[in-house]
């Protein structure tokens, strides 16, 4: 079974560098890289690839959507234990304006994903399911073509297998749209 699992976590990174390489040709697109600090003694990096819809910006007032797919490495370490898990999610996130500070405006983001986890046992826990969702909230500071946000990442299966104790990130992620 873990087989499979690396089999298409290796076919879902070729398709997201073919879909970043692609991304060259329009400004729609963008990366982000995240730093994730978990509970406990779990760490992590995410990479991202945005997708910016033209026609679903401003949908809702000033509110601004894209689409993320991600790869995300979490490592935990606790005494002479040391454990990988590799995520692969799909989100959809909408940005609303928040307030501007020195000619920078700030936005709130909220999303609410999916995920696939290739270890249920992590860190110490039980996570149930290797489907997982992936809740957000955040707050972007927008600098044009580069973003800087801080968020709060929750996974969790929302209860349809116990147990649920879910995992929750800090993230710091720089995003650059192309």
């Amino acid at each position: 079974m873990k087989t499979s699992y690396n089999m298409i976590s290796i076919i879902v990174f070729c398709l997201f560098l073919l879909t970043t390489h692609a991304a060259y040709a329009s400004p729609n697109h963008g990366y982000a890289v995240d730093l994730l600090k978990g509970e406990g003694n779990v760490t992590g990096v995410k990479l991202a690839y945005q997708y910016h819809p033209k026609g679903a910006q401003n949908f809702v007032g000033d509110a601004r959507f894209y689409l993320e797919s991600s790869i995300n490495l979490w490592h935990y370490r606790h005494d002479q234990q040391s454990q990988s898990n590799l995520v692969l999610a799909v989100s959809p996130v909408v940005q609303f304006p928040a307030f501007s500070l020195n000619n920078t405006p700030f936005y709130v983001e909220a999303g609410i994903g999916f995920s696939l986890l290739d270890e249920r046992y992590f860190a110490d826990k039980n996570l149930s399911t290797h489907y997982q969702f992936e809740d957000r909230i955040g707050l972007v500071a927008d600098f044009g073509e580069t973003n800087v946000a801080l968020r709060i990442i929750h996974y969790s299966n929302a209860g349809f297998k116990a147990p649920n104790p879910g995992i929750n990130f800090l993230t710091l992620s720089v995003a650059q749209r192309f």
